[in-house]
């Protein structure tokens, strides 16, 4: 009877200001201590994902020591970790050199699709991710907005390598802006989705948060029947439909909020606490 929960962090677990409410760590540690997987899936890298397990008091870390607080402690937390928008995938093991190991890196050519965006977007920053590292930068991205190792290059050197993940960021533009430039552009060989400012992520063509947990679920034996996904941005879209009981947190764009087959409260509301506290116990 075990249910794999997929589970977005920013605007689903933590607010704009990273803050995760105590009703939303407890919530999610009832769902594991009940025995359903919970899978954090996120467009985060995974230097920046690593974290917000330990605020969830899920493994040691910031924010938790693996027991939540005063609760009791909860079993070795042992679960798949879907990162940068399903192109990685780690398991997370306490008993593993630093507590994981990447099982599944997908990567393309980025190059036809930045030469392709740089006619369009000159002015614009743009962010290759080195998994597990942080990212080679060309451009300027505001403090704290790539986390990791942040190596700035000439756009070209860009070009040369296999990515999992690229990041294209131009404050000039709006995200309508950005949905105007990839329907108009037609990028082809990769998957993109736009975010809540003006960001671009780009990845592997038909590599979304839902391939990425399609290949987990198949590997936990988990029925299709008991798949449920949280979300809230335009990078949910795919595992809200792919998931049996897709679920949009209140705050999300509408194409989000009806591509579910149910809404929640906002973030601030604790809306994923609800949704969980739903679950078989």
């Amino acid at each position: 009877m075990r249910w794999l929960v997929a589970l977005d962090v920013d605007g689903t677990l933590v607010d704009h200001d990273e803050v995760l409410s105590s009703a939303v760590r407890e919530a999610v540690h009832d769902v594991v201590a009940a025995g359903h997987h919970v899978v954090v899936a996120t467009g985060r890298s995974l230097d920046s994902a690593s974290p917000v397990l330990g605020w969830l008091g899920l493994v040691a870390g910031e924010g938790g020591d693996g027991a939540g607080g005063d609760e009791a402690p909860l079993k070795p937390y042992v679960s798949p970790m879907v990162c940068s928008n399903g192109a990685v995938t780690v398991q997370v093991d306490p008993a593993l050199p630093g507590g994981h190991e990447v099982t599944d890196v997908v990567t393309f050519d980025p190059e036809p699709v930045l030469r392709l965006l740089v006619q369009d977007l000159p002015t614009a920053a743009f962010a290759v991710e080195d998994v597990g590292i942080g990212f080679k930068v060309a451009g300027a991205f505001p403090e704290h907005e790539l986390t990791g190792r942040i190596e700035h290059v000439a756009f070209e050197e860009l070009l040369g390598a296999p990515a999992c993940r690229v990041v294209v960021r131009s404050p000039e533009h709006t995200p309508e802006d950005f949905l105007e430039i990839t329907s108009r552009l037609g990028l082809k060989g990769v998957n993109y989705s736009v975010g809540w400012s003006a960001w671009l992520d780009l990845a592997p063509e038909g590599v979304s948060k839902a391939s990425a947990l399609e290949v987990v679920r198949q590997r936990l034996g988990v029925d299709p029947a008991r798949t449920l996904a949280v979300g809230d941005g335009r990078n949910d879209l795919e595992m809200l439909r792919w998931a049996a009981r897709g679920v949009a947190m209140g705050q999300a764009p509408a194409e989000v909020r009806e591509a579910a087959d149910e809404v929640t409260g906002t973030v601030v509301e604790d809306g994923v606490a609800a949704v969980l506290a739903t679950l078989p116990r």
